[in-house]
């Protein structure tokens, strides 16, 4: 009888380890899902469980120069004034960090879904590219970017993705979906993706680490 609970111990253990990291398991994702309060918080947590509304659509969006994006992209005016010195810091260097894609409308997110959903499937859809409301992109502070090999897809092959671990924190960027911590964020590791957040929160989340939502939980907890 103690072999066999023993076994069943065992059994559970492994469960626990496939479904967690740490001591934190793994969410259930998409479920009780919050309407964010303020969103123009720079702070603000948008996430599988935390969904901006429809109309929602930052008052100071301002188009980045195209001298730092590849088309006419808008962010929030404080992250359009960190992401051009970011850039511009990169280029004298001999480095070239391009702004490919930043806000985007809770309608172009639906549209962007449901073309994932429709090419590979839920399963990857939610792996891959948010739900519409649940969007950093819709906040105006999130940019993706590409380097010199002109392909944002392959950034993390470039000589600008290693700059940017190195000083992306300096000008108030996080790489939002850090691999690792996919069971945290819910999204696959996307070494293009920064999100503005202010060199304060960006210099800690770097220094420890973190992800957005740890940094909030740390100090939700302080």
């Amino acid at each position: 009888m103690n072999h066999i609970k023993e076994i069943i111990a065992l059994i559970v253990f492994i469960l626990l380890m496939l479904w967690s990291n740490g001591d934190e398991v793994r969410p259930q994702f998409y479920k009780d899902i919050k309407t964010i309060k303020d969103p123009n918080n720079l702070l603000v947590l948008v996430n599988k469980f935390n969904k901006l509304d429809q109309d929602y659509i930052p008052k100071d969006l301002e188009k980045l120069k195209l001298a730092y994006a590849n088309d006419h992209k808008y962010v929030r005016h404080i992250a359009k004034k960190a992401f051009e010195k970011l850039s511009k810091d990169a280029s004298e260097e001999g480095l070239q960090i391009v702004a490919v894609s930043a806000f985007r409308s809770y309608q172009y997110q639906d549209q962007l879904y449901f073309y994932y959903v429709t090419e590979k499937g839920t399963n990857y859809a939610d792996r891959a590219s948010a739900r519409p409301g649940h969007s950093e992109h819709q906040t105006g502070l999130a940019i993706d970017v590409m380097g010199d090999n002109g392909d944002y897809n392959l950034f993390e092959d470039t000589k600008e993705f290693n700059w940017m671990k190195e000083h992306a924190h300096l000008y108030g960027f996080i790489l939002r979906y850090p691999e690792g911590k996919e069971y945290i964020t819910g999204f696959k590791y996307e070494p293009w993706h920064y999100r503005y957040v202010g060199v304060t929160a960006a210099t800690k989340i770097h220094q420890d680490n973190l992800t957005l939502e740890e940094y909030l939980h740390q100090n939700k907890k302080a």
